[in-house]
């Protein structure tokens, strides 16, 4: 994974920057121990940056603890430590950010969800590009019936990364378009299957049991499948990212995040608040326009630049 956060602008201040300015800039607070206002100034900017109550309490605490001890002296030292969190919080449990294939066994299922104008189409036919560029044969299935726009928009992504595509007449059961496209994907002897569905807001109940008719239906199709059930998030959204995965895990087992727009006005710390509310793991971030712009999420580099980028 490349920088994340490439397109910011570079005059900005990073996030550690700012907690160095705020409440780490003295020297003596570094020797003496952090005091209650650093504190208060460093939650602060934590939760600015989308970390939520729980992560920020824990970043917070780590931080306390170890000017307390006097085990850190420098900004490096705290920076560190820091990092060292975030990486712990990201790699516990559910942490495994790479895709699960079936190959071999019929195609690989990537079933997708998320709102309207997350960027969940655009994601769909960059990740498209990623199978078929490593020489992969995939099929791209439009459940998303509701608009025909949607099934074009779709449909044009096939052409450009060079795939199959199963569409349908717009208001059609999306449920049937999924197992046609299963069908079709085995039939091929396609590697993988990607399944686009509608934009929904995640209080819609009714659109929410159209989202569990589509898995049974595909499960019942090919055991095991859908492989992957991937959940598209804007990345500037902050904290109601969270009532959307809580909604939408109510639909699906989703194994997996998707965060775009990483490259704009996102500040990042929303990726380490869900992990750490529902142990779910991003598995790709959306870091620009191109169609090479959708990249593995890796751990480590994120939790350095989430930081000091």
């Amino acid at each position: 994974m490349s920088r994340i956060f490439r397109s910011r602008d570079e005059s900005r201040k990073s996030l550690w920057q700012r907690i160095v300015d705020v409440a780490l800039k003295d020297v003596t607070t570094l020797v003496r121990g952090v005091d209650e206002g650093s504190l208060e100034r460093i939650e602060e900017l934590l939760i600015a940056a989308d970390f939520g109550v729980p992560v920020t309490l824990r970043l917070v605490d780590a931080v306390e603890k170890l000017a307390d001890r006097g085990l850190a002296r420098t900004h490096d030292d705290f920076l560190d430590a820091v990092r060292k969190e975030i990486v712990e919080i990201l790699s516990a449990g559910n942490s495994d950010t790479a895709l699960s294939f079936n190959f071999g066994e019929g195609p690989t299922v990537i079933l997708v969800a998320g709102v309207n104008g997350v960027g969940k189409t655009t994601s769909i036919g960059k990740l498209a590009h990623r199978f078929t560029s490593r020489g992969r044969k995939v099929v791209l299935a439009a459940a998303d019936t509701f608009r025909a726009g949607a099934i074009e928009q779709l449909r044009r992504w096939s052409e450009r990364v060079g795939c199959d595509f199963v569409g349908s007449e717009p208001g059609r059961d999306p449920a049937a378009v999924a197992f046609d496209a299963l069908e079709r994907a085995t039939e091929t002897g396609a590697d993988i299957l990607i399944i686009d569905t509608a934009g929904r807001l995640h209080t819609q109940s009714g659109l929410m049991e159209e989202l569990r008719k589509v898995q049974r239906v595909i499960s019942k199709k090919l055991p095991g499948a859908p492989h992957e059930r991937l959940l598209v998030l804007d990345g500037t959204v902050g904290q109601n990212a969270m009532a959307q995965v809580r909604a939408f895990r109510e639909a699906v087992d989703i194994s997996g995040l998707v965060l775009t727009k990483m490259d704009s006005t996102a500040r990042g710390g929303i990726a380490v608040a869900l992990k750490q509310e529902f142990d779910i793991p991003v598995k790709f971030v959306g870091v620009g326009e191109a169609i090479g712009d959708l990249e593995p999420f890796e751990i480590e580099v994120f939790a350095r630049e989430v930081l000091t980028e």
